[in-house]
């Protein structure tokens, strides 16, 4: 019998799942999405994207569900599966994905105030990184001191984010032309006028989109999380499905309707954010200043929320002793001083790097889903594995449509950003190194033959960059 009890509404709920998971990557995702496909291909990736990701929302809300006992992130699936090692390539990577994440942020918060301070324009400069590293410090040091994004604060920037996109959808529709939409619906034809585009087989042109539309949904494993807040176990899992439902549908909006009112080399052609000069080729200046103000507002509150996250990830799996426990010591303001302060050196060292990168929040925002995939595709397979000791052959079919949409997304789309995120367990073994050493934990043969496999695509990861079969840009 599902018993009531007090907590948040089904519809509160969705509201808050919804909100959590809206970030700065809608803000930017017409152009890239326009630049790889053309309106056909780009439906066909959503739909591809779109079910992978509700398997990994129904493995969610199933694990959630059968093992509620397990409440130190998605990582702690992979502990419990697979063990120490496990937790913490998932961890690890979870870590990176997060503050490569706060990157994209920082690119896309300048190239915003580029909209109203010329010397920022791009968001790619060298004031623009100085600026931008001085707010990376700035959140961190708030952090440090006990500082989170509180319940009006969020609110504030939830609106920041659904008004603008909201108005700018209504603006679309009002502008769509059938005619302009269904041109070149599938991306065949070569010419001077689709300039800056891929052209070229439809699953080609899926293949483009992978990376982008997964950027848009990193955040819906939180649904799973917030759902336990429900009044009932039947409305949290009617919300977490009715909150991937509405993503879903605003994100196909916002990137699609756009093929209707202007170009698709014109879409491909903008500059970040690209909401902004859309609407700013549409309706006037005014356009552009509604979206940019609301991205800068909405941006911050996300960058603070998402400066604990990384160092919340690391404090769990040092919890479970995966990592030293260093990593995990929390001060008097019951924040991780020592995972802070590492993640605001390695965030100011990338931030630097984007002044040798052509298009540097596409670059972090590419790496960032890479990394995550590592993450979602443990909750796969743990969902396999328990719901096979279970019997629960439903459910194991569930884990393993999301456990092969994760690979897929790594061999199709990411390879290239996959094989450059192992190079980051090159230091990362070394400390889970430490973290075993302090805790008295022996390796065992799998974890030798799984960290030297790791290790072995982070040596061929480093000879692919020196010899330019991989670009960094």
């Amino acid at each position: 019998m599902d018993t009531q009890k007090k907590g948040i509404g089904k519809g509160e709920l969705i509201a808050l799942i919804v909100s959590s998971c809206i970030g700065t990557g809608i803000f930017g995702i017409t152009s890239d999405v326009a630049a790889a496909a053309a309106p056909g291909p780009a439906l066909l990736a959503w739909l591809f994207v779109a079910f992978g990701f509700l398997m990994l929302v129904l493995s969610l809300n199933n694990l959630s569900n059968k093992r509620p006992d397990l409440q130190g992130g998605i990582f702690a699936y992979a502990g419990e599966g697979f063990g120490p090692l496990g937790e913490f390539i998932s961890g690890w990577s979870y870590w990176l994905s997060a503050w490569l994440g706060n990157i994209a942020f920082a690119t896309m918060l300048m190239s915003s105030i580029g909209t109203f301070i010329p010397t920022f324009k791009g968001g790619q400069n060298v004031p623009s990184i100085i600026v931008a590293i001085i707010f990376c410090w700035l959140l961190t040091i708030l952090v440090n001191n006990g500082v989170e994004s509180a319940t009006f604060v969020n609110m504030i920037g939830t609106i920041c984010k659904v008004v603008p996109l909201i108005i700018f959808i209504i603006i679309m529709f009002v502008c769509f032309k059938g005619g302009m939409f269904t041109a070149d619906f599938w991306g065949k034809v070569a010419s001077n006028a689709t300039k800056g585009t891929t052209t070229g087989s439809v699953w080609t042109q899926m293949k483009g989109t992978l990376m982008t539309l997964i950027w848009v949904f990193i955040g819906i494993e939180g649904a799973s999380v917030m759902a336990h807040r429900a009044k009932s176990r039947s409305e949290a899992e009617q919300a977490s499905v009715i909150s991937f439902i509405l993503l879903v549908i605003i994100y196909v909006l916002i990137s699609i309707l756009p093929y209707g009112a202007l170009t698709r080399a014109q879409l491909a052609g903008m500059g970040q954010p690209a909401l902004g000069h859309v609407l700013e080729m549409t309706v006037g200046h005014w356009g552009a200043v509604l979206i940019n103000v609301g991205l800068i507002i909405s941006t911050i509150v996300s960058w603070l929320s998402w400066t604990m996250l990384p160092a919340e990830t690391t404090m769990l799996v040092a919890d479970d002793k995966a990592m030293p426990k260093a990593w995990g010591k929390v001060n008097s303001k019951n924040a991780p001083t020592t995972s802070l302060m590492i993640t605001g050196v390695l965030q100011t060292i990338f931030l630097f790097s984007l002044l040798f990168t052509e298009k540097a929040y596409e670059f972090a925002y590419s790496l960032c889903a890479a990394a995550i995939l590592f993450s979602y595709l443990f909750v796969g397979l743990y969902q396999m594995k328990l719901s096979s000791e279970r019997k629960e052959w439903g459910q194991y079919t569930v884990g393993l449509l999301s456990a092969l949409f994760m690979f897929a997304c790594m061999f199709l789309a990411g390879w290239q950003e996959v094989l450059l995120v192992t190079i980051s367990f090159i230091p990362g073994f070394c400390v889970y190194y430490a973290g075993c050493k302090e805790n008295n934990h022996k390796f065992s043969k799998a974890e030798l033959w799984t960290m030297g496999l790791i290790l072995v695509l982070s040596v061929i990861a480093i000879v692919l960059v020196f010899n330019g079969t991989i670009t960094i840009s």
